[in-house]
């Protein structure tokens, strides 16, 4: 009982200081995961073969025109139609750094924090267990500007839409158009599970061995030869000096 009071006061703790590390998402963050969550919303119907029948009605009950739904504006419209209210999905992860902080699922301390309660221990975030999962205040404020930004940049989404798409939409919409120069550190950040990231590790110890094993056989094989060159020239001497003498007696 005394771990779980000692686990429970440093999970709390840690809560606590995300709790003060609480800061509002920058319009580099919000663009990345608008053009993340509309990419994904695309994808869904990229597929499609339906036709639609566009254009007035003609005297024979037909339509004057057909399109593919794959590349029509519908398409586009239905994507965009509740994109930001996606961004309620998310959550502040504050262990992680910059825009990684940002992602859909429970962190790291809630997690923990409902396995205590689960286990039976009592937890106090000063709020109900109910409101646990609602939106922070910084994925409330993201959504607020994902609707702003969505509002501002509609033609911009749309011409990538129908002319640009061999370009990525991140490129397209933040770097061409949202944001400065100085403001797109965070389109470099790429998130890593800690899978990956021990795999990556265990694979750089294990070339590290590999690498050192090489040169210590290396070192080996060169202080071998060194030795053997040594051994000889101290033999070649030996036995010179005793054959000399050697002849030197018979002379006499």
């Amino acid at each position: 009982m005394e771990f779980l009071a000692l686990v429970l006061l440093c999970v709390c703790s840690r809560f606590a200081a995300a709790d003060e590390d609480e800061r509002l998402p920058n319009k580099c963050e919000v663009c990345k995961f608008l053009t993340v969550e509309l990419q994904e919303a695309l994808e869904k119907t990229g597929r499609s073969k339906e036709v639609l029948e566009v254009g007035e009605v003609l005297d024979s009950g037909r339509r004057r025109r057909k399109i593919k739904y794959n590349t029509s504006e519908t398409r586009l419209t239905e994507a965009l139609d509740d994109i930001c209210e996606r961004f309620l999905q998310y959550s502040v992860h504050a262990e992680r750094p910059g825009s990684l902080r940002y992602s859909k699922g429970s962190s790291q301390t809630m997690t923990t924090l409902k396995n205590l309660v689960n286990k039976g221990v009592k937890v106090d975030l000063g709020m109900p267990y109910e409101l646990w999962d609602e939106p922070t205040v910084e994925v409330a404020d993201m959504k607020k500007q994902c609707e702003t930004m969505l509002e501002q940049y509609e033609e911009v989404v749309e011409d990538w839409y129908f002319h640009h798409q061999d370009q990525r939409l991140e490129d397209f919409l933040c770097e061409d158009h949202v944001l400065e120069a100085s403001e797109r550190d965070c389109l470099k950040e790429v998130w890593r599970d800690d899978r990956r990231l021990e795999e990556e590790e265990e694979a750089g110890r294990t070339e590290g061995r590999a690498e050192g094993r090489a040169e210590g056989q290396s070192e080996g094989r060169a202080e071998g030869r060194a030795e053997g060159q040594s051994e000889g020239r101290t033999e070649g001497r030996t036995e010179g000096q005793s054959e000399g003498r050697t002849h030197d007696a018979g002379e006499l």
